[in-house]
Parts: C-alpha cells; structure tokens; sequence
C-alpha cells in the first residue's frame, strides 16, 4: 500500500460497505469500489487489491483516496466530466451561419440563450430555411 494511505473504517462504514458489496442490485462500479475501500482497510497491497478486483493502480488509488477524503458517500457518485459539445458566443453566430443579422438578432431575443451551442444553431438555421 502507498505510504500516507491509512484507511479507519468505523462499524457503520464497514457494515455499509459490506451491503453494498453484497447487494446483487448494487451497480457494479460501486460493488468494486467498496470492495477496494474494504480491501485497503484489511491492509492488503495494491498489488493484491489490483489482482482481486482486476482494476489498475491508478483506480485503487484513486478510490482510496476518495475515500479518506468524502467517505462513503464519495464512492457512491460520480464527478461530472467536462461539457462535451462547444459552445459559441451569439455574436458569432451570424459569421457562422451567413444568417442576416435580423434574424439572428430576432432568435437571440426570443431565446433565454445567451450562449448558443452548434444544435441550437442547427435548430435556427434550419427554422429560417
């Protein structure tokens, strides 16, 4: 185990933990998560948590960590990743599109957007077509 990792599992975490890995409802990255968590407290490696969840080094630490620092509830949600589409300011829209400024000032007070993403666009090129 990487120095500086020392996980303290109360009663109530432990039960918890073990419930979850139990639970045949259980989605299953939160399954090998508590497992992890569970593992580590038992004081196995990285090596032997890695070879009995079959996941990487960089995941057991990963899930350790979130752990000591957001408990339990830590491995039951994810962080949210990045936006996946790009966003475009309105006054771009109209070089964009080649829309006449009219219109595409028309759509930007009817809509609550004040940043357009390239579907909203499609919608408004598509509407004035």
């Amino acid at each position: 185990m990487r120095s500086g990792i020392v996980i303290d599992l109360t009663s109530a975490d432990r039960e918890r933990l073990e419930r979850i890995g139990k639970d045949r409802n259980a989605p299953q990255k939160h399954v090998w998560r508590a497992e992890i968590v569970l593992l580590s407290a038992d004081g196995v490696g990285t090596s032997g948590i890695m070879r009995r969840t079959d996941t990487s080094k960089t995941c057991v630490w990963r899930w350790q960590e979130r752990f000591m620092q957001e408990g339990v509830e830590g491995l039951l949600r994810d962080k949210t990743g990045p936006v996946r589409y790009f966003v475009r300011e309105a006054g771009c829209v109209c070089q964009m599109t080649n829309l006449s400024p009219k219109i595409t000032a028309n759509w930007l007070f009817a809509s609550p957007h004040s940043r357009w993403s390239f579907p909203f666009v499609r919608r408004v090129v598509e509407h004035e077509v």
